[in-house]
Protein backbone atom coordinates (compact mmCIF):
# COMPACT_ATOMS: atom_id res chain seq x y z
CA UNK A 1 0.00 0.00 0.00
CA UNK A 2 1.31 3.32 -0.93
CA UNK A 3 2.48 6.14 1.53
CA UNK A 4 -0.71 8.07 0.57
CA UNK A 5 -3.27 5.71 1.07
CA UNK A 6 -1.46 4.69 4.88
CA UNK A 7 -2.52 8.40 5.43
CA UNK A 8 -5.95 8.80 4.33
CA UNK A 9 -6.73 5.41 6.07
CA UNK A 10 -5.10 6.48 9.29
CA UNK A 11 -7.28 9.34 8.92
CA UNK A 12 -10.78 7.78 8.15
CA UNK A 13 -9.63 5.62 10.60
CA UNK A 14 -8.94 7.91 13.37
CA UNK A 15 -12.62 9.68 12.39
CA UNK A 16 -14.42 6.01 12.89
CA UNK A 17 -12.95 5.33 16.40
CA UNK A 18 -14.13 9.16 17.10
CA UNK A 19 -17.79 8.15 16.15
CA UNK A 20 -17.44 4.99 18.66
CA UNK A 21 -16.22 7.12 21.33
CA UNK A 22 -18.82 9.36 20.67
CA UNK A 23 -21.48 6.33 21.15
CA UNK A 24 -19.17 5.21 24.57
CA UNK A 25 -19.57 8.68 25.87
CA UNK A 26 -23.49 9.00 25.54
CA UNK A 27 -24.21 5.38 26.38
CA UNK A 28 -24.43 6.97 30.18
CA UNK A 29 -27.41 9.61 29.09
CA UNK A 30 -28.90 6.45 27.50
CA UNK A 31 -30.63 5.12 30.20
CA UNK A 32 -34.83 4.96 29.47
CA UNK A 33 -36.68 3.89 25.97
CA UNK A 34 -37.55 7.46 25.74
CA UNK A 35 -33.76 8.23 25.89
CA UNK A 36 -33.30 5.53 23.35
CA UNK A 37 -35.44 6.39 20.42
CA UNK A 38 -35.99 10.21 21.13
CA UNK A 39 -33.23 11.84 23.29
CA UNK A 40 -35.67 12.56 26.17
CA UNK A 41 -36.58 15.33 24.07
CA UNK A 42 -33.08 17.63 24.26
CA UNK A 43 -31.76 18.29 21.62
CA UNK A 44 -30.38 21.66 21.11
CA UNK A 45 -31.58 23.92 17.73
CA UNK A 46 -28.08 23.25 16.24
CA UNK A 47 -27.25 19.53 16.25
CA UNK A 48 -31.40 19.45 15.71
CA UNK A 49 -30.83 21.55 12.76
CA UNK A 50 -27.81 19.46 10.85
CA UNK A 51 -28.44 16.08 12.38
CA UNK A 52 -31.95 16.15 10.99
CA UNK A 53 -30.09 17.39 7.23
CA UNK A 54 -26.96 14.72 7.94
CA UNK A 55 -29.67 11.83 7.86
CA UNK A 56 -31.31 13.14 5.36
CA UNK A 57 -28.55 13.89 2.40
CA UNK A 58 -26.90 10.74 3.18
CA UNK A 59 -23.98 9.76 0.36
CA UNK A 60 -26.31 11.18 -2.40
CA UNK A 61 -24.56 14.27 -1.73
CA UNK A 62 -21.19 13.37 -2.53
CA UNK A 63 -21.99 10.94 -5.09
CA UNK A 64 -24.61 11.08 -6.62
CA UNK A 65 -25.72 14.69 -7.13
CA UNK A 66 -22.23 15.26 -8.45
CA UNK A 67 -22.06 12.29 -10.46
CA UNK A 68 -25.83 13.21 -12.45
CA UNK A 69 -24.51 16.91 -12.99
CA UNK A 70 -20.78 15.49 -14.26
CA UNK A 71 -22.98 13.46 -16.96
CA UNK A 72 -25.76 15.43 -18.05
CA UNK A 73 -25.61 18.99 -16.48
CA UNK A 74 -27.44 20.91 -14.06
CA UNK A 75 -31.07 20.23 -15.40
CA UNK A 76 -31.34 16.90 -13.11
CA UNK A 77 -29.27 17.80 -10.59
CA UNK A 78 -30.50 21.33 -10.68
CA UNK A 79 -34.00 20.61 -10.31
CA UNK A 80 -33.87 17.51 -8.23
CA UNK A 81 -31.48 20.20 -5.87
CA UNK A 82 -34.35 22.96 -6.06
CA UNK A 83 -36.95 19.69 -5.21
CA UNK A 84 -35.25 18.93 -1.87
CA UNK A 85 -34.46 22.71 -1.08
CA UNK A 86 -37.90 23.44 -1.07
CA UNK A 87 -39.27 20.47 0.68
CA UNK A 88 -36.43 20.93 3.55
CA UNK A 89 -37.64 24.37 4.09
CA UNK A 90 -41.84 23.51 4.33
CA UNK A 91 -41.30 20.66 6.10
CA UNK A 92 -39.25 22.64 8.96
CA UNK A 93 -41.75 24.98 8.31
CA UNK A 94 -44.73 23.97 7.94
CA UNK A 95 -44.60 20.40 10.14
CA UNK A 96 -42.20 20.97 12.60
CA UNK A 97 -43.28 22.75 15.22
CA UNK A 98 -46.58 21.64 15.15
CA UNK A 99 -45.42 17.61 15.33
CA UNK A 100 -43.20 18.50 18.06
CA UNK A 101 -45.84 19.96 20.39
CA UNK A 102 -48.42 17.57 19.06
CA UNK A 103 -46.13 14.36 20.24
CA UNK A 104 -45.38 15.97 23.05
CA UNK A 105 -49.03 16.63 23.77
CA UNK A 106 -49.57 12.63 23.29
CA UNK A 107 -46.67 11.51 24.41
CA UNK A 108 -45.62 9.48 21.60
CA UNK A 109 -41.76 8.66 20.96
CA UNK A 110 -41.57 7.25 17.30
CA UNK A 111 -44.18 8.31 14.40
CA UNK A 112 -46.03 4.99 13.95
CA UNK A 113 -47.33 5.34 18.28
CA UNK A 114 -48.00 9.23 17.17
CA UNK A 115 -50.12 8.13 14.39
CA UNK A 116 -52.31 5.76 16.96
CA UNK A 117 -52.76 8.72 19.35
CA UNK A 118 -53.36 11.10 17.30
CA UNK A 119 -56.85 8.99 15.60
CA UNK A 120 -57.77 7.20 19.12
CA UNK A 121 -56.34 4.29 17.47
CA UNK A 122 -56.91 2.30 20.66
CA UNK A 123 -55.91 -1.54 18.41
CA UNK A 124 -52.74 0.44 17.06
CA UNK A 125 -53.77 -0.67 14.06
CA UNK A 126 -52.10 2.82 12.67
CA UNK A 127 -48.96 1.78 14.42
CA UNK A 128 -48.42 -1.92 12.82
CA UNK A 129 -48.82 -0.83 9.31
CA UNK A 130 -46.71 2.25 9.91
CA UNK A 131 -44.22 -0.11 11.38
CA UNK A 132 -44.13 -2.43 8.99
CA UNK A 133 -44.15 0.18 6.06
CA UNK A 134 -40.43 1.57 8.15
CA UNK A 135 -39.53 -1.85 8.11
CA UNK A 136 -39.72 -2.60 4.43
CA UNK A 137 -38.65 0.42 3.48
CA UNK A 138 -35.54 1.35 6.08
CA UNK A 139 -34.07 -2.48 5.85
CA UNK A 140 -33.08 -2.60 2.51
CA UNK A 141 -32.20 1.50 2.66
CA UNK A 142 -29.68 0.25 5.47
CA UNK A 143 -28.41 -2.31 3.29
CA UNK A 144 -27.82 0.75 0.72
CA UNK A 145 -25.53 2.53 3.34
CA UNK A 146 -23.80 -0.56 4.53
CA UNK A 147 -22.65 -1.44 0.30
CA UNK A 148 -21.74 1.81 -0.10
CA UNK A 149 -19.22 1.72 2.82
CA UNK A 150 -18.04 -1.46 1.54
CA UNK A 151 -17.57 -0.16 -1.88
CA UNK A 152 -15.69 3.05 -1.01
CA UNK A 153 -12.76 1.12 1.05
CA UNK A 154 -12.85 -1.59 -1.78
CA UNK A 155 -12.51 0.91 -4.24
CA UNK A 156 -9.74 3.15 -2.33
CA UNK A 157 -7.72 0.51 -0.75
CA UNK A 158 -8.11 -2.61 -1.99
CA UNK A 159 -9.83 -4.60 0.64
CA UNK A 160 -12.45 -6.75 0.33
CA UNK A 161 -15.89 -5.72 -0.06
CA UNK A 162 -17.16 -7.66 2.41
CA UNK A 163 -14.97 -7.41 5.29
CA UNK A 164 -15.10 -3.56 4.30
CA UNK A 165 -19.08 -3.37 4.68
CA UNK A 166 -19.19 -5.55 7.69
CA UNK A 167 -16.63 -3.72 9.94
CA UNK A 168 -18.25 -0.40 8.60
CA UNK A 169 -21.73 -2.14 9.86
CA UNK A 170 -20.66 -2.99 13.12
CA UNK A 171 -19.13 0.58 14.06
CA UNK A 172 -23.05 2.16 12.98
CA UNK A 173 -24.28 -0.80 15.03
CA UNK A 174 -22.30 -0.14 18.11
CA UNK A 175 -22.44 3.89 18.49
CA UNK A 176 -25.91 3.66 17.51
CA UNK A 177 -26.39 1.21 20.25
CA UNK A 178 -24.50 2.13 22.82
CA UNK A 179 -25.64 6.19 22.70
CA UNK A 180 -29.23 5.53 20.85
CA UNK A 181 -30.52 8.42 19.53
CA UNK A 182 -28.37 11.07 21.47
CA UNK A 183 -25.61 9.30 19.77
CA UNK A 184 -26.80 9.27 16.50
CA UNK A 185 -27.63 12.66 16.45
CA UNK A 186 -24.30 14.01 17.94
CA UNK A 187 -22.52 11.87 15.52
CA UNK A 188 -24.77 13.25 12.49
CA UNK A 189 -23.78 16.79 13.65
CA UNK A 190 -20.11 16.07 13.52
CA UNK A 191 -20.68 14.61 10.24
CA UNK A 192 -22.41 17.19 8.82
CA UNK A 193 -19.34 19.12 9.57
CA UNK A 194 -16.92 16.90 8.08
CA UNK A 195 -19.21 16.79 4.79
CA UNK A 196 -19.65 20.20 4.29
CA UNK A 197 -14.87 20.31 5.11
CA UNK A 198 -15.15 17.89 2.24
CA UNK A 199 -17.07 19.53 -0.22
CA UNK A 200 -15.04 23.09 0.50
CA UNK A 201 -11.73 21.05 -0.44
CA UNK A 202 -12.89 19.32 -3.03
CA UNK A 203 -14.28 22.40 -4.63
CA UNK A 204 -11.53 24.51 -4.35
CA UNK A 205 -8.76 22.08 -5.61
CA UNK A 206 -11.22 20.80 -8.67
CA UNK A 207 -11.11 24.47 -9.98
CA UNK A 208 -7.62 24.87 -9.86
CA UNK A 209 -6.48 22.04 -11.76
CA UNK A 210 -9.58 22.48 -14.16
CA UNK A 211 -7.20 25.86 -14.62
CA UNK A 212 -10.21 28.15 -12.83
CA UNK A 213 -13.61 28.82 -12.54
CA UNK A 214 -13.62 30.40 -16.19
CA UNK A 215 -12.52 27.46 -17.83
CA UNK A 216 -14.80 25.19 -15.99
CA UNK A 217 -17.66 27.15 -17.16
CA UNK A 218 -16.34 27.40 -20.59
CA UNK A 219 -16.33 23.71 -21.29
CA UNK A 220 -19.74 23.49 -20.07
CA UNK A 221 -20.85 26.30 -22.13
CA UNK A 222 -19.74 23.97 -25.21
CA UNK A 223 -21.95 20.89 -24.10
CA UNK A 224 -25.09 21.34 -25.56
CA UNK A 225 -28.12 21.78 -23.34
CA UNK A 226 -25.68 21.58 -20.39
CA UNK A 227 -25.92 24.35 -18.74
CA UNK A 228 -29.46 24.73 -19.50
CA UNK A 229 -32.79 23.97 -16.97
CA UNK A 230 -34.92 22.96 -20.10
CA UNK A 231 -32.57 20.78 -21.63
CA UNK A 232 -30.12 17.89 -20.73
CA UNK A 233 -27.01 17.10 -21.98
CA UNK A 234 -26.64 13.27 -23.39
CA UNK A 235 -22.98 12.28 -23.36
CA UNK A 236 -23.44 9.55 -25.52
CA UNK A 237 -25.21 11.39 -28.62
CA UNK A 238 -23.14 15.00 -27.64
CA UNK A 239 -26.44 16.44 -28.12
CA UNK A 240 -28.59 18.19 -25.85
CA UNK A 241 -32.05 16.25 -25.00
CA UNK A 242 -35.81 18.04 -24.29
CA UNK A 243 -36.92 18.83 -20.91
CA UNK A 244 -40.69 18.60 -20.62
CA UNK A 245 -42.76 20.54 -17.84
CA UNK A 246 -43.85 17.04 -17.00
CA UNK A 247 -40.12 15.89 -16.19
CA UNK A 248 -39.64 18.84 -14.39
CA UNK A 249 -42.51 18.20 -11.98
CA UNK A 250 -41.69 14.57 -11.48
CA UNK A 251 -38.00 15.49 -10.72
CA UNK A 252 -38.99 18.61 -7.88
CA UNK A 253 -41.93 16.00 -6.43
CA UNK A 254 -38.65 14.72 -4.61
CA UNK A 255 -39.19 17.31 -2.31
CA UNK A 256 -42.58 15.85 -1.39
CA UNK A 257 -40.41 12.74 0.56
CA UNK A 258 -39.38 15.16 3.75
CA UNK A 259 -42.69 15.18 4.99
CA UNK A 260 -43.01 11.09 5.29
CA UNK A 261 -39.61 11.00 5.95
CA UNK A 262 -39.65 9.04 10.23
CA UNK A 263 -36.19 9.47 10.70
CA UNK A 264 -36.35 13.08 9.66
CA UNK A 265 -39.34 13.51 12.17
CA UNK A 266 -37.80 12.45 14.92
CA UNK A 267 -36.08 15.03 14.78
CA UNK A 268 -38.50 17.52 15.18
CA UNK A 269 -40.18 15.27 17.81
CA UNK A 270 -37.05 15.41 20.01
CA UNK A 271 -36.07 19.51 20.10
CA UNK A 272 -35.33 20.84 23.67
CA UNK A 273 -37.99 23.33 22.87
CA UNK A 274 -40.31 23.81 20.04
CA UNK A 275 -39.60 27.72 19.86
CA UNK A 276 -35.78 27.10 18.95
CA UNK A 277 -37.19 25.12 15.40
CA UNK A 278 -37.05 28.39 13.81
CA UNK A 279 -33.55 29.03 14.06
CA UNK A 280 -33.16 25.22 13.33
CA UNK A 281 -34.93 25.61 10.27
CA UNK A 282 -32.98 28.40 8.99
CA UNK A 283 -29.63 26.60 9.82
CA UNK A 284 -30.79 23.87 7.91
CA UNK A 285 -31.97 25.47 4.75
CA UNK A 286 -29.02 27.61 4.47
CA UNK A 287 -26.58 24.67 4.60
CA UNK A 288 -28.82 22.40 2.53
CA UNK A 289 -28.91 24.93 -0.59
CA UNK A 290 -25.24 25.44 -0.03
CA UNK A 291 -24.25 21.98 0.21
CA UNK A 292 -26.38 20.95 -2.81
CA UNK A 293 -25.06 24.01 -4.98
CA UNK A 294 -21.52 23.19 -4.35
CA UNK A 295 -22.01 19.71 -5.24
CA UNK A 296 -23.65 20.12 -8.05
CA UNK A 297 -21.11 22.60 -9.15
CA UNK A 298 -18.19 20.32 -8.35
CA UNK A 299 -19.73 18.04 -11.14
CA UNK A 300 -19.06 21.05 -13.66
CA UNK A 301 -15.25 20.88 -12.21
CA UNK A 302 -15.16 17.37 -12.73
CA UNK A 303 -15.65 17.13 -15.71
CA UNK A 304 -13.82 20.53 -16.33
CA UNK A 305 -10.65 18.34 -14.72
CA UNK A 306 -11.72 15.14 -17.15
CA UNK A 307 -11.38 17.50 -20.17
CA UNK A 308 -7.94 18.99 -19.52
CA UNK A 309 -6.70 15.43 -18.16
CA UNK A 310 -6.35 15.59 -14.50
CA UNK A 311 -8.76 12.43 -14.21
CA UNK A 312 -10.09 10.43 -16.81
CA UNK A 313 -13.42 10.39 -18.66
CA UNK A 314 -16.30 9.06 -16.18
CA UNK A 315 -19.30 6.97 -17.79
CA UNK A 316 -22.69 5.88 -16.12
CA UNK A 317 -22.58 4.97 -12.38
CA UNK A 318 -18.49 5.57 -12.32
CA UNK A 319 -19.63 9.54 -12.32
CA UNK A 320 -20.93 8.95 -8.85
CA UNK A 321 -17.33 8.40 -7.65
CA UNK A 322 -16.24 11.56 -9.11
CA UNK A 323 -15.24 13.04 -5.50
CA UNK A 324 -13.23 9.55 -4.74
CA UNK A 325 -11.22 10.30 -7.89
CA UNK A 326 -10.37 14.07 -6.93
CA UNK A 327 -9.56 13.16 -3.60
CA UNK A 328 -7.47 10.44 -5.00
CA UNK A 329 -5.61 12.97 -7.30
CA UNK A 330 -4.88 15.06 -4.09
CA UNK A 331 -3.42 12.16 -2.18
CA UNK A 332 -0.87 12.36 -5.11
CA UNK A 333 0.55 15.74 -3.76
CA UNK A 334 2.52 14.90 -0.42
CA UNK A 335 1.61 13.75 3.16
CA UNK A 336 -0.29 16.68 4.04
CA UNK A 337 -2.62 16.61 0.60
CA UNK A 338 -2.84 13.04 1.22
CA UNK A 339 -4.50 13.67 4.86
CA UNK A 340 -6.77 16.10 3.58
CA UNK A 341 -7.78 13.77 1.21
CA UNK A 342 -8.43 11.59 4.00
CA UNK A 343 -11.37 14.15 5.47
CA UNK A 344 -12.54 14.10 1.86
CA UNK A 345 -13.20 10.77 2.31
CA UNK A 346 -14.01 10.31 5.94
CA UNK A 347 -17.00 12.99 4.22
CA UNK A 348 -18.17 10.68 2.29
CA UNK A 349 -17.98 7.85 4.74
CA UNK A 350 -19.99 10.36 6.77
CA UNK A 351 -22.69 10.91 4.80
CA UNK A 352 -23.44 7.28 4.41
CA UNK A 353 -23.19 6.60 8.40
CA UNK A 354 -25.02 9.82 8.99
CA UNK A 355 -28.32 7.88 7.12
CA UNK A 356 -27.42 4.43 8.47
CA UNK A 357 -27.72 4.96 12.19
CA UNK A 358 -31.04 7.03 11.82
CA UNK A 359 -32.62 4.23 9.55
CA UNK A 360 -31.42 1.55 12.32
CA UNK A 361 -33.02 3.71 14.89
CA UNK A 362 -35.90 4.09 13.29
CA UNK A 363 -36.47 0.41 12.10
CA UNK A 364 -35.34 -0.85 15.52
CA UNK A 365 -38.42 1.05 17.38
CA UNK A 366 -40.59 -0.08 14.66
CA UNK A 367 -40.03 -4.05 15.80
CA UNK A 368 -39.31 -3.30 19.67
CA UNK A 369 -41.22 -0.29 20.47
CA UNK A 370 -44.33 0.13 18.12
CA UNK A 371 -44.88 -3.69 17.19
CA UNK A 372 -43.95 -5.75 20.28
CA UNK A 373 -44.54 -2.87 23.15
CA UNK A 374 -47.87 -0.79 21.47
CA UNK A 375 -49.52 -3.65 19.37
CA UNK A 376 -49.07 -6.59 21.50
CA UNK A 377 -48.82 -4.71 24.85
CA UNK A 378 -45.89 -7.22 26.15
CA UNK A 379 -45.36 -5.63 30.14
CA UNK A 380 -41.61 -5.41 29.95
CA UNK A 381 -39.34 -3.36 32.71
CA UNK A 382 -37.69 -0.51 31.55
CA UNK A 383 -34.41 -2.04 31.07
CA UNK A 384 -35.57 -5.02 29.70
CA UNK A 385 -37.23 -3.12 27.14
CA UNK A 386 -34.36 -1.31 26.38
CA UNK A 387 -32.54 -4.61 26.29
CA UNK A 388 -34.99 -5.66 23.26
CA UNK A 389 -34.38 -2.50 21.72
CA UNK A 390 -30.71 -2.92 21.36
CA UNK A 391 -31.21 -6.33 20.48
CA UNK A 392 -33.85 -5.47 17.71
CA UNK A 393 -30.95 -2.97 16.11
CA UNK A 394 -28.73 -5.45 16.16
CA UNK A 395 -30.68 -7.80 14.51
CA UNK A 396 -31.94 -5.31 11.84
CA UNK A 397 -28.15 -4.43 11.03
CA UNK A 398 -27.66 -8.19 10.52
CA UNK A 399 -30.17 -8.39 7.92
CA UNK A 400 -29.12 -5.26 6.05
CA UNK A 401 -25.21 -7.27 5.86
CA UNK A 402 -26.96 -9.95 4.25
CA UNK A 403 -29.47 -7.81 2.01
CA UNK A 404 -25.45 -6.19 0.82
CA UNK A 405 -23.69 -8.92 0.77
CA UNK A 406 -23.78 -8.65 -3.48
CA UNK A 407 -20.98 -6.43 -4.18
CA UNK A 408 -22.99 -5.61 -7.31
CA UNK A 409 -26.27 -4.36 -5.34
CA UNK A 410 -27.29 -0.91 -6.18
CA UNK A 411 -27.02 1.71 -4.12
CA UNK A 412 -28.87 5.23 -5.68
CA UNK A 413 -31.63 2.86 -7.44
CA UNK A 414 -33.00 1.56 -3.43
CA UNK A 415 -32.49 5.35 -2.04
CA UNK A 416 -34.54 6.89 -4.57
CA UNK A 417 -37.26 3.79 -4.15
CA UNK A 418 -37.39 4.07 -0.50
CA UNK A 419 -37.19 7.49 -0.40
CA UNK A 420 -40.89 7.75 -2.54
CA UNK A 421 -42.46 4.82 -0.05
CA UNK A 422 -41.84 6.87 2.38
CA UNK A 423 -42.96 10.04 0.72
CA UNK A 424 -46.42 8.34 -0.36
CA UNK A 425 -47.18 6.07 2.69
CA UNK A 426 -46.73 9.10 5.54
CA UNK A 427 -46.38 12.28 4.26
CA UNK A 428 -50.35 12.72 3.53
CA UNK A 429 -50.99 11.23 6.47
CA UNK A 430 -48.61 13.67 8.66
CA UNK A 431 -49.87 16.79 6.88
CA UNK A 432 -53.58 15.69 7.16
CA UNK A 433 -53.00 14.65 10.79
CA UNK A 434 -51.39 17.79 11.63
CA UNK A 435 -53.73 20.54 9.62
CA UNK A 436 -56.69 18.53 8.66
CA UNK A 437 -59.62 18.02 11.76
CA UNK A 438 -62.31 16.31 10.10
CA UNK A 439 -59.21 13.65 9.00
CA UNK A 440 -59.81 10.10 10.74
CA UNK A 441 -58.40 7.05 11.29
CA UNK A 442 -59.94 5.17 8.46
CA UNK A 443 -58.80 7.56 6.27
CA UNK A 444 -55.48 7.72 7.11
CA UNK A 445 -55.28 3.11 7.30
CA UNK A 446 -56.72 3.27 3.40
CA UNK A 447 -54.37 6.45 2.39
CA UNK A 448 -51.53 4.81 4.53
CA UNK A 449 -51.91 1.27 2.39
CA UNK A 450 -52.74 3.08 -0.43
CA UNK A 451 -49.72 5.45 -1.03
CA UNK A 452 -47.14 2.40 0.07
CA UNK A 453 -48.96 0.34 -2.06
CA UNK A 454 -49.23 2.52 -5.42
CA UNK A 455 -45.33 3.49 -5.15
CA UNK A 456 -44.98 -0.91 -5.83
CA UNK A 457 -47.71 -0.66 -8.62
CA UNK A 458 -46.13 2.45 -10.42
CA UNK A 459 -42.78 1.73 -10.09
CA UNK A 460 -43.06 -1.96 -11.51
CA UNK A 461 -46.08 -1.72 -13.42
CA UNK A 462 -47.04 1.49 -14.97
CA UNK A 463 -43.93 3.62 -15.45
CA UNK A 464 -42.49 0.53 -17.52
CA UNK A 465 -45.43 1.65 -20.08
CA UNK A 466 -43.25 4.62 -20.63
CA UNK A 467 -44.63 7.97 -22.28
CA UNK A 468 -45.77 10.27 -19.83
CA UNK A 469 -46.65 7.39 -16.98
CA UNK A 470 -42.62 7.17 -16.61
CA UNK A 471 -42.58 9.70 -14.20
CA UNK A 472 -41.00 9.26 -10.85
CA UNK A 473 -43.44 6.96 -8.63
CA UNK A 474 -43.64 9.33 -6.00
CA UNK A 475 -45.62 12.10 -7.55
CA UNK A 476 -48.15 9.93 -8.40
CA UNK A 477 -48.33 7.69 -5.73
CA UNK A 478 -48.57 10.81 -3.05
CA UNK A 479 -51.21 12.38 -4.44
CA UNK A 480 -53.62 9.07 -5.32
CA UNK A 481 -52.80 8.63 -0.83
CA UNK A 482 -53.92 11.49 -0.16
CA UNK A 483 -57.02 11.63 -2.32
CA UNK A 484 -57.84 8.58 -0.80
CA UNK A 485 -57.46 9.67 2.91
CA UNK A 486 -59.49 12.71 2.62
CA UNK A 487 -62.22 11.00 0.63
CA UNK A 488 -62.32 7.68 2.80
CA UNK A 489 -62.11 10.67 6.37
CA UNK A 490 -65.34 12.25 4.22
CA UNK A 491 -67.44 8.59 3.86
CA UNK A 492 -67.05 7.23 7.26
CA UNK A 493 -67.80 9.18 10.63
CA UNK A 494 -66.21 11.83 12.17
CA UNK A 495 -63.58 11.37 15.00
CA UNK A 496 -63.99 10.88 18.33
CA UNK A 497 -65.01 13.56 20.88
CA UNK A 498 -61.35 13.09 22.81
CA UNK A 499 -59.80 12.92 19.06
CA UNK A 500 -60.83 16.48 18.55
CA UNK A 501 -60.38 18.17 21.80
CA UNK A 502 -56.60 16.69 21.38
CA UNK A 503 -56.55 18.69 17.85
CA UNK A 504 -58.22 22.10 19.25
CA UNK A 505 -56.20 21.51 22.21
CA UNK A 506 -52.77 21.79 19.88
CA UNK A 507 -54.22 24.02 17.21
CA UNK A 508 -54.52 26.90 20.23
CA UNK A 509 -51.32 26.96 21.29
Amino acid sequence: MALSQICMLVVMTIYLFGMIGVGIKLSDETETVNDFYLGGRKLGPFVTAMSAEASDMSSWLLMGLPGVAYLSGIADAGWTALGLALGTYLNWLVVAKRLRMYTAASKSFTVPVFFSHRYGDKKNVLTLISAIWIIVFFVPYTASGFAACGKLFHALFGVDYHAAMVVSAIIIMFYTTMGGFLAASMTDFIQSIVMTIALAIILLFGIVTAGGLDAVISNAASLPGYLSLTASYNPETGNGTAYSALTIASTVAWGLGYFGMPHILLRFMAIEDENKLKLSRRVASIWVVISMAVAVLIGMVGLGMSKVGAVENLTGSNAETIIVKCAHLLSTHGIFPAAIAGIVLSGILASTMSTSDSQLLAASSSVSNDILINVFQVKLSEKKILVISRVSLMVIAFIGVLIAWNPDSSVFSIVSFAWGGFGATFGPVVLLALFWRRSNRYGAVSGMLVGGAMVFIWKYCIAPMGGILSIYELLPSFVIALLVNVVVSLLTPAPEKEVLEMFDEVSSR
